[in-house]
This record gives C-alpha cells, sequence and structure tokens, in this order.
C-alpha cells in the first residue's frame, strides 16, 4: 500500500541503487582525501573519478558467492577502475563506507520529511486562519467542557508541527556524521585528516569518538523522532475521526465523487484516510524498541544492528513520509460545519455555559455553596433530557433570578468571553 501512494523520491533514497551509489561517493570522497595528502598518484585519481561504477545486478551476483555485500560492491567497481581500484578502500572498514554512506540516506531523508512538514505546517495554518472565530465545543474526557474555536484547536496543532520541525532540524545535524576510522575505528591505518577532508566533501561532521561503527544512539534519535511526529499525526487523525462520528459531524474528510463507503451499507462516508494515519503510526513506534535495543552492541561492534536497521530505517522513513503527505491532504480537503458546532455547543440549552452562571452569582453575592448547588441542580434536570433546556430551567428559578437580571444571565451565554484573549495565541504563532 505504501509503495502505490508514496512520492517515490523518498523510495528512491532507500533503493538499492541509492545505497549502492552513497558507497562510492564516500569512496572517492577517501580516494580524493588520500590524494590530496600525496597518497594516491593523479593519474590513478583521474581513473578512479572518471570509471569509478557499479552495476548493481553485479553486485548481487558477487555477493551470491562471497557472501560480504562491501567486498561484492569493491569487486564489481575494481572491474571499472582496473588496476587504479587498488587505492579504493586503503585503511579502511566495511562499516566505514556503509555507516558513512548510510548517513546520506538518513540526512536526504530528513529533508525530504522537512519538505513535506512545511506543507502541512501552511495547510494547519491557512485552516486555522480561517476559523479563528468559528465557536465550538471543547471537551474533556470527550465531555462537553467550554466553548472554543476550531481554529484554536488548530493552532495546538500548527504548534506540534512547528515543534516537529525543529525536531528535524536537529535531528539533521545528529545523523549527519560520518567516520573513516578504520578497524575498531583506532585510526591505526588511515590517517584522522583523512576522515577529517572525506566528510568535509560529504557535508558531514567526523564522528567524535567512532568505535567500527558510528554509535547507534543516533540512529535510535532518528528512529525515535520519527515516531514522536507520527504521533502528532495520529493525534490529529483521531480528533478529526471523533469530530466526523455521525452523532457529532464537526468536520469530514473529503468525500470524492464515485467514492464508495461501504460494500452493504450505502450511506456510509468513512474517515479512512484518517484511520490509515492512525494505523501507520503505530507501526513507527513499533520500531523504537528495536532502535533502543540496537545501542547496547557487543564491544567495538557486531552486527546484530544491521539486519533490523535494513528494515527500519527504510521503513519508517518511507511511512512517515506517506502519513505527512496524507495528512496534508486531508487537511486541505477537510470539510468544517459551523452550523453543527453551534448546534453541538447549545445542546441542552447551553449548559456548557454553567461556570460563567456559577461565577455571575458569586459575584452578586451568593455563597459559592449555593450557587453551585443552584447552577448543578438546573443542569442536571436539563442533562439527556429531550426537551431539557438549562437556560430556560435558570429563568424560571426564582432563587437564580432574585440575585442576576435577565440581561446579566444572557451575557453568560455568550461565547465572546472564551474568544478574547486568543489573540494572544494567534499572535504567538503569527497566524
Amino acid at each position: 500500500m505504501i509503495e502505490r501512494y508514496t512520492n517515490p523520491e523518498m523510495g528512491n533514497i532507500w533503493s538499492d541503487q541509492a545505497k549502492y551509489q552513497t558507497w562510492l561517493d564516500v569512496e572517492i570522497a577517501a580516494c580524493e582525501a588520500n590524494c590530496k595528502l600525496g597518497k594516491i598518484p593523479q593519474s590513478a585519481m583521474e581513473t578512479i573519478r572518471t570509471k569509478a561504477r557499479f552495476k548493481s545486478e553485479r553486485i548481487l551476483e558477487i555477493e551470491e558467492e562471497v557472501r560480504h555485500d562491501v567486498i561484492a560492491f569493491l569487486t564489481n567497481v575494481n572491474e571499472y577502475v582496473g588496476d587504479a581500484g587498488r587505492y579504493i578502500h586503503v585503511g579502511m572498514t566495511s562499516s566505514d563506507v556503509l555507516d558513512t554512506g548510510l548517513a546520506l540516506q538518513l540526512k536526504s531523508s530528513v529533508k525530504l520529511l522537512r519538505k513535506e512538514l512545511l506543507l502541512l505546517e501552511e495547510a494547519i495554518r491557512d485552516l486555522a486562519s480561517q476559523h479563528k472565530k468559528t465557536v465550538m465545543i471543547g471537551r474533556s474526557h470527550a465531555i462537553h467542557g467550554e466553548p472554543i474555536t476550531f481554529g484554536f484547536k488548530l493552532a495546538g496543532w500548527l504548534a506540534e508541527t512547528l515543534r516537529n520541525k525543529d525536531r528535524l532540524n536537529s535531528l539533521e545535524k545528529d545523523i549527519s556524521v560520518g567516520q573513516i576510522s578504520g578497524a575498531m575505528g583506532t585510526y591505526a591505518n588511515t590517517d584522522p585528516e583523512i576522515e577529517r577532508i572525506t566528510c568535509e566533501l560529504l557535508d558531514l561532521e567526523c564522528d567524535t569518538a567512532s568505535t567500527q561503527v558510528i554509535s547507534r544512539d543516533r540512529h535510535a534519535n532518528y528512529v525515535q523522532i520519527l515516531a514522536l511526529i507520527g504521533s502528532s499525526l495520529d493525534r490529529f487523525s483521531t480528533e478529526i475521526r471523533n469530530l466526523q462520528r455521525t452523532d457529532v459531524l464537526e468536520v469530514e474528510e473529503n468525500f470524492a465523487k464515485g467514492q464508495k463507503g461501504s460494500s452493504a451499507m450505502p450511506h456510509k462516508r468513512n474517515p479512512i484516510r484518517s484511520e490509515r494515519v492512525s494505523g501507520l503510526s503505530r507501526v513507527l513506534r513499533s520500531y523504537v524498541v528495536a532502535a533502543l535495543e540496537n545501542v547496547a552492541l557487543w564491544h567495538e561492534r557486531d552486527i546484530s544492528h544491521s539486519s533490523n536497521e535494513r528494515l527500519m530505517l527504510p521503513d519508517t522513513s518511507i511511512t512517515l513520509h506517506f502519513m505527512i503527505t496524507e495528512m496534508t491532504a486531508i487537511i486541505k480537503g477537510l470539510g468544517v460545519y459551523p452550523n453543527n458546532m453551534l448546534k453541538n455547543l447549545n445542546i441542552y440549552g447551553g449548559v456548557v455555559f454553567s461556570q460563567r452562571v456559577l461565577l455571575a452569582l458569586v459575584e452578586n453575592g451568593m455563597s459559592r455553596e449555593d450557587s453551585y448547588r443552584l447552577v448543578q441542580k438546573n443542569a442536571h434536570s436539563a442533562w439527556n433530557q429531550p426537551e431539557g433546556n438549562f437556560k430556560k430551567n435558570l429563568e424560571n428559578d426564582p432563587e437564580v433570578m432574585n440575585s442576576l437580571s435577565t440581561e446579566k444571565l444572557s451575557d453568560c451565554f455568550s461565547t465572546e468571553l472564551h474568544q478574547s484573549n486568543l489573540r494572544v495565541i494567534w499572535e504567538r504563532l503569527g497566524i
């Protein structure tokens, strides 16, 4: 399913072709560093620059025999460069190529994820701006609380998306790290200057203290941040699913012409895209444990991380990329129903304004205990009754009306107070 929907850019980053290309980029950059330090003749370097290439199918064919992916890769490259190939991979170990090449893939993935997150930010910002004053009910414990606006709800999503953007910016720096430090990471057979020049050419930082691998706390951080962003999308999609329920119907996913909601029930219009996002977020979170367990490798390295990373890193990257693009499409096509929002807000004669009535009674001299008793009695008698009307109950209650004027009571049922300070949030977010 993911392959069918995902922008091929992310899939391309994690293809075998792209992986081998990053390996070749690392090897050529290391050769350039060696050449700069006088360890490779210019003529050999020119041959490597112009002739070094590979063929994915041939690498896999060789690997069938040698059972080692980097050796198979180097064997294939040497088939193109001939004698100059003896200068390739000198003083290096496989992980220098694998982990530095992986850093290039992860960096490219983060850049693409950030690009899509910017589009989601824009979509949420636009919708929030449109609905700054669209009044709806706020809910806690899934129960009606007090009035908010739909724009205010979206402002929370926008703030979270901005934090996720910051997380990706930090992640790019954390993951953009390479190593050319040789076996065990001690630089015994390679000059540290080779690492510095190679990483500079690749626009990476040198790892501070690699072993034979780059420590997996960086990769665990990558998976955790992607899972966290996925959980944010899950929060948005879960809210949409709840607000689209038939008995609520305050928002609704776009239902395309010709789309069918159910094989048996023609009336159905289901929030399938939001459900898809929620379901995929669980896949992202499921990888977090494996990523954390990869941190504890034996001694200076083992390869217990390698097998699951070949699934986990492409899968989390491609899955989150799809989820972000899907959520952007959902937001852009979202149907918003202000009339239903007002209807739900005013159910049972506006019981959600009970706090305003309580405070008004206290302000007019009634004790808090007596005020609470009166308001609760009138609210509960309206609650869940077919003809229940909180405001009418209050108007018919002598104890209430002896303390409040009709005008003062009506003011309690206005939403202006609930909107009056939201400008602070609009200013913070630039909406």
